[in-house]
Parts: C-alpha cells; structure tokens; sequence
C-alpha cells in the first residue's frame, strides 16, 4: 500500500472526528476503490488503514465487513483482508445493472431540482476528463467517467439508486485497475459522454438513452474480451 493512499486517508481523519461510524469508514475506503487507490488483490493492513484515520480495530473491520458485502473486499483465513479480483462473469452482470440503472434514469426523469444538479454534476465530469486527458492522466479519466456515469444515475433523483451505482462503479474500477492500457479503455468514451450530455440538454432523452446503449455494450464487449485475456 503507498503512502500516498494513507496520507489521503489521514487526511480524511479529521472528517471522522465528529461522525466515526463503520459506514462512514466504508464509504472512505469505497471512494479510495473508485479513484484507483487499493489496486485488486491488495492487502489491506489494518493496523495502517486504522492508525491513518484514527478509528478503532472494531469499527475498522465493521467497515471492511460491510465492503466485504459489497463485494469490493473478501476475507482469507489466516492472512487477512483483500481488495477483491472480479471475474469475467462479474463484469458481463455488471453491465447488465448498469443498463438497468443508467437507462432507466433517462427514460423516467425524476421532478426539479435533481436534473439540474445531475446534468451539472455530469458536465463537470466531462471538464475534467477533458483536463485528464489532455494532460495524459489516465487514471484521473478513468475517474471522471466514472463521476459522468454517476451523475447521469442522478437523473433518477433517487438516493438508493445512487448509492447501488456507486456500488457498481467501484467493482468495476477493480475491472479496469487490471488492464495494462488504461487509455485504450477510457479515451475514447470521453467524446460519447459529451455526446450524450449534448443530446440531453437538448431535451432528447430517447435519443440519449440509445446512445447511452450502444455506449454500454461497446464497453461491455471490449472490456470483457480483453479481461477475459488476461485472465486467460
């Protein structure tokens, strides 16, 4: 684990003085997930993770336990905690959800103000993979795709479905973690994502879901044949 991860996490102490609850950790560490800071199949040091945000063994393995649920972390006995590896059949039912939570939030939209933070929230991730990209950060594309996604599910105005796709994005951030180039995998989603966003201010949200469709089965079938290599 890098010291840069646990000085974001001492960084992250002060927020817990007021609130230190196993949730609020699991949150911590499943945004850690989703920006790329635990790489699959790393271990996770409880004395360090622990030490860096000033919170108890007990509420520590509450948080992992709860992530443990979520898929994004498993148990070996005998050597600890572990970021966990996803398999092939992983990503393709990730996908389906995907379809399931992103197009849905298109085709039913939900009443003001939620729609106007989404597509606000979804515009700045677009300046930001924009910034990433010209800069050759990848990882921080990656990123702000993710946020794209994220503030699209927003459309819905529904916080559950907010957090099962915050869910969601965190397994498969354990997916492109594993590719060794990570820009063929991001970059060229970055001018769909503003296609889609044009086509939604446009007030067209059935031409943006079959964009959003055909995005996520391209992704889906790229991603996955070249998991499916790797692992193989």
């Amino acid at each position: 684990m890098s010291d840069h991860v646990l000085d974001q996490l001492r960084g992250e102490r002060e927020l817990l003085e007021r609130t230190s609850t196993a949730e609020r950790v699991a949150g911590l560490l499943r945004t850690r997930i989703i920006e790329g800071g635990f790489l699959p199949g790393m271990r996770l040091a409880e004395e360090d993770i622990g030490s860096a945000l000033g919170v108890s063994r007990n509420t520590l393995r509450e948080a992992f336990r709860l992530l443990t649920h979520e898929r994004l972390l498993v148990h070996e006995l005998n050597r600890g905690m572990f970021v966990r590896k996803l398999t092939v059949e992983d990503l393709a039912d990730l996908y389906r959800v995907r379809r399931l939570l992103e197009c849905a939030a298109l085709r039913e939209p939900a009443g003001p103000p939620c729609p106007e933070r989404a597509v606000a929230a979804m515009a700045a991730a677009v300046a930001a993979g924009r910034d990433a990209a010209e800069a050759h950060r990848w990882r921080d594309l990656g990123t702000a795709n993710m946020r794209f996604h994220q503030g699209l599910v927003q459309l819905a105005g529904s916080p559950r479905t907010d957090e099962m796709m915050r869910g969601v994005l965190a397994e498969l951030r354990l997916v492109f973690q594993t590719m060794d180039d990570p820009r063929r995998f991001h970059e060229p989603y970055l001018p769909r994502n503003e296609q889609i966003l044009r086509t939604l201010r446009e007030g067209d949200r059935p031409g943006a879901e079959l964009l959003l469709a055909d995005y996520l089965d391209d992704s889906r079938r790229q991603l996955a044949e070249a998991y499916a290599r790797r692992l193989g």
